[in-house]
């Protein structure tokens, strides 16, 4: 089960530094690493070797907040606010899940494309319709990326093609929770309201009990947009805000919690979140399309929030996380710029580790390649990036900004290559 891989392997440790090894070889026990030499120790010299000399060897990216069953509306009405952009888009195709055949075409092409982008680990918000959301997993389990997959949960306030009965919703949710949770498997279920406005309290309080009765975590969404913040706290008034109303429902860090967007926070929902242990996802291209705002990543860094980043497409316009690295770079020197460089702006190792270790983390000991993490790795030849007069780094971040998933040669999760997943029926 040994193998050594070579090339010039780069991770971060911290969020402050990147670790670089030059043409050195990782070796790897059942998928796990076991440490980086420059030359193979003598107890590992029968061990098979796959050469990457030259190329860079980087942990696979994480994308921890996408809505698969939007990837046919990818780069669509983008001229609408988030609640118009819902109703006008969204749910009219969330709606054609309920056939499992345009289902099950549609998530080849949407877990295809995930692949294709180099991510290996993803939480996804599938569609309220049971069998369309297994049909996801088991695309996934065959594949073998990493995912968490969520069926989503909402009994009001939307199209009556999607709404729910209260206790089918819980039922159905439960039975996936039942055939899926198995703890060897790296493709898991999760909870899923889809925000504050789509369950009622009852709904809220159902799917809170299924968290701690099988400790599985939940994602949703949190303090987006201004209009989606105001209509929480009417139907929610006994909360003090958006996450407090979560709370309440022990649907905030009571297991492990996914929060997306956080751009309007107060400090008090911050501090719960810190408390709770909340890891918040940023999603730059989804704020920028529907014009939610910006995420004050520096204030959260500083505020000690756990932080990942998330495609978020359709909302977002692509699935590629680099360009979420990009994006979120760009959009903190805006804040800095406009904070009177009063909240600094994210370094490119801060927004990588975000993008791995850090993302990472939510799926266990993933994200770098430190020792007995899983080897989540893709593999870049940015030899049609003229590199030869750049360091190390210097190619990373060229490939970051310029490069795309054609530089990505192969991808790796939990030290098994993952070849280009089929799209047939």
């Amino acid at each position: 089960m040994l193998k050594a891989i070579k090339g010039n392997i780069i991770f971060t440790k911290t969020s402050d530094a990147f670790t670089v090894f030059e043409n050195s070889y990782i070796i790897l026990d059942k998928g796990k690493v076991k440490g980086i030499f420059k030359e193979i120790p003598k107890e590992y010299k029968n061990t098979e070797i796959i050469d990457y000399t030259d190329k860079l060897i980087i942990p696979g990216m994480n994308d921890l907040h996408c809505h698969a069953s939007q990837f046919k509306n990818l780069g669509m009405a983008m001229d609408k606010e988030l609640l118009p952009w819902l109703e006008t888009y969204t749910f009219p195709e969330e709606s054609n899940y309920a056939d499992i055949e345009y289902a099950t075409k549609m998530y080849r092409k949407f877990v295809k494309e995930v692949w294709k982008f180099g991510t290996t680990r993803i939480t996804v918000f599938a569609t309220v319709h049971k069998e369309a959301s297994m049909k996801l997993m088991d695309i996934f389990k065959e594949v073998g990326l990493g995912a968490y997959v969520g069926k989503v949960n909402m009994n009001m306030n939307c199209p009556d093609t999607l709404l729910e009965n209260t206790h089918d919703s819980i039922t159905d949710t439960e039975e996936i929770i039942n055939k899926y949770n198995d703890t060897d498997s790296i493709v898991k279920p999760i909870i899923t309201p889809r925000f504050i406005p789509s369950c009622t309290s009852e709904l809220l309080k159902g799917l809170g009990d299924l968290c701690l009765k099988y400790n599985i975590p939940m994602q949703s969404h949190l303090s987006e947009n201004h209009d989606e913040i105001e209509w929480v706290k009417s139907l929610e008034p006994e909360s003090k805000f958006y996450g407090d109303a979560y709370n309440r429902y022990n649907l905030f860090g009571q297991t492990p919690t996914l929060m997306a967007h956080c751009i309007h926070c107060s400090q008090e929902e911050i501090d719960l979140m810190r408390e709770n242990n909340v890891m918040a996802v940023h999603c730059p291209a989804s704020n920028f399309n529907v014009g939610s705002g910006a995420m004050p990543i520096r204030k959260l860094i500083d505020n000690n929030i756990k932080l990942a980043l998330g495609s978020d497409i359709s909302g977002g316009h692509t699935l590629s996380i680099f360009k979420a690295i990009v994006s979120a770079i760009q959009l903190s020197k805006l804040y800095w710029v406009n904070s009177g460089k009063k909240c600094n702006f994210l370094s490119l190792s801060e927004a990588f580790y975000i993008a791995t270790k850090s993302g990472g983390s939510f799926f266990g000991k993933v994200g770098s390649f430190e020792e007995d993490y899983d080897f989540d790795a893709l593999i870049i030849d940015d030899s049609d990036l003229n590199h030869a007069n750049y360091s190390i780094l210097e190619r990373l971040e060229r490939f970051i900004y310029v490069g795309d998933d054609r530089n990505i040669i192969h991808r790796y999760v939990c030290g098994k290559l993952i070849e280009e997943p089929s799209i047939e029926l």
